[in-house]
């Protein structure tokens, strides 16, 4: 095991340092899209509608974006010691505000317990990005190739695996179950965090927090709020039209205000980098496919071919493992043949699955929609990491940490806006055709049928972006 010293001094194994940081991450990780499975149980149990209970996703996914850009300064003003097990005790915390909701209290209550999901994702959104920058700073230079191959394994691994173990457990006991499996697995974490696997290996730059900067991205919400109201029926348009002009100029301030800050909350002059753009919208056009498909497949599963929970979760699995098993080799691919040759192959793995998968529908063939979801997530390893690598070597040594968090942030936000999309479209288009006369599964079939359309077309602009890569080596500037 491989010896390293800490900030303070203190003498500290970098395995166990980055087993135990990985586990912690991968575990809360995987809180984002376990409840994919459970949806139409909890359906039934708080009684709400398919639009309101995937905000349990969307909604966590929507605080990660405001927490995400926090993590920079908390890794330069605190100890990560202090702020990993901060971050983990937080997430405890609102998994046990979940786990004592009852279901009696219907909305009111899934609104409850809302607020404890939004406890989790603030201390998700604050490690995922500190997470990688971590794993980055203590790393020789030459095996960050590896590293990162690991960081995507878990990200990647941890979307997959949510709605599977979510159906594993749902098969034998209750939903809140789900969230006592994560209460003991990240109480363990900081125990082992707190006995001294977790240093504080960073160094800090003391700066001022500017408050406005965090309030003001909250407008992300509201954009993302009216997006999802859109489909419903009786929709406030004035509301919700005053709430999307407020949101977009408050985010519109937002990227203004971090441009003439001197220590900004977001380093959005990152972006300047050609390559380093193209990767920001590589990695989120392929973290859509994959959040998307860890969504959308399970719900075609329980409600087109009406297989249990256990089943849904179950068909997730051969996805997971040829993701698991594509992750750690994608870098050693990109190093063989470039990351452009890379990301082309992966692009069109993700645009075959979904075109796949659009023929398939109609089957109604499990063995058939597992192959298409195989295909997808296989192509998402060519892609989503290894462009968060062209993305940092893009960029000089000294920008990475400041470049890791806007593309970690900007993939969050379009993820988020590929669920409600994708939702709304479902939701809407099955209704549309309910009325006009189409049985129940017809309905859904088309519902579904325009789901898939929207992925390819989405997936073919990220074809075309990956052709316009630069191949270009790691810049040496600092």
């Amino acid at each position: 095991m491989d010896q390293s010293i800490a900030k303070n001094g203190k003498e500290y194994s970098r395995f166990w340092f980055i087993f135990t940081l990985l586990v912690g991450t991968f575990t809360m990780s995987i809180s984002q899209s376990s409840l994919s499975t459970a949806y139409p149980t909890l359906m039934n149990a708080f009684g709400i509608s398919a639009s309101t209970v995937q905000w349990l996703t969307t909604g966590f996914m929507l605080v990660m974006c405001v927490s995400m850009p926090i993590s920079p300064w908390m890794l330069n003003n605190m100890s990560f010691k202090t702020m990993f097990i901060s971050a983990l005790a937080l997430f405890d915390i609102g998994s046990l505000m979940i786990v004592l909701t009852p279901a009696s209290w219907g909305i009111s209550g899934f609104w409850f317990m809302m607020i404890g999901r939004a406890m989790e994702a603030f201390a998700v959104g604050v490690l995922f990005p500190s997470y990688q920058t971590v794993l980055l700073e203590i790393t020789p230079k030459d095996e960050r190739g590896t590293t990162m191959g690991i960081a995507g394994l878990v990200m990647g691994s941890a979307l997959a695996c949510g709605p599977i173990i979510s159906g594993i457990v749902l098969k034998f006991f209750s939903w809140k179950s789900l969230f006592i499996l994560f209460m003991l697995v990240i109480s363990v974490i900081i125990l082992m965090a707190a006995s001294g696997l977790i240093q504080d290996v960073m160094v800090r730059h003391e700066t001022h927090l500017d408050w406005l900067s965090v309030i003001l991205l909250v407008g992300l919400i509201g954009i993302m709020y009216v997006v999802d109201q859109a489909g419903k029926k009786n929709s406030a348009w004035e509301a919700n039209s005053l709430i999307f002009i407020v949101s977009l100029l408050a985010v519109i301030w937002f990227c203004i205000r971090q441009l003439h800050l001197q220590h900004p909350l977001l380093e959005l002059r990152v972006m300047k980098t050609f390559n380093y753009d193209l990767a920001i919208l590589l990695t989120s056009i392929s973290y859509i496919a994959l959040i998307v498909t860890t969504i959308i497949f399970p719900l075609y599963y329980q409600g087109v071919l009406k297989v249990s929970p256990f089943v849904s979760g179950m068909a997730l699995v051969p996805g997971a493992v040829f993701l698991s098993i594509l992750n750690p080799l994608s870098g050693k691919l990109a190093d063989k043949i470039g990351f452009k040759p890379t990301m082309l192959v992966g692009m069109i793995m993700i645009i075959a699955g979904w075109t796949a998968g659009l023929l398939v529908l109609d089957r109604l063939s499990l063995w058939g929609m597992i192959l298409c979801a195989m295909v997808i997530e296989g192509g998402n390893a060519f892609v989503m990491m290894p462009a968060v690598t062209l993305g940092a070597n893009a960029l000089p040594d000294k920008l990475v940490p400041h470049g890791t968090a806007v593309i970690t942030t900007v993939r969050q936000v379009l993820g988020s806006a590929g669920v409600t999309i994708s939702t709304l479209i479902l939701t809407v288009a099955t209704a549309n055709a309910l009325q006009s006369g189409m049985t129940a599964q017809l309905a859904a079939l088309h519902g579904y049928r325009l789901v898939f359309i929207g992925m390819i077309i989405v997936e073919l602009f990220g074809l075309v972006l990956a052709f316009l890569l630069k191949n270009t080596k790691k810049q040496s500037e600092n």
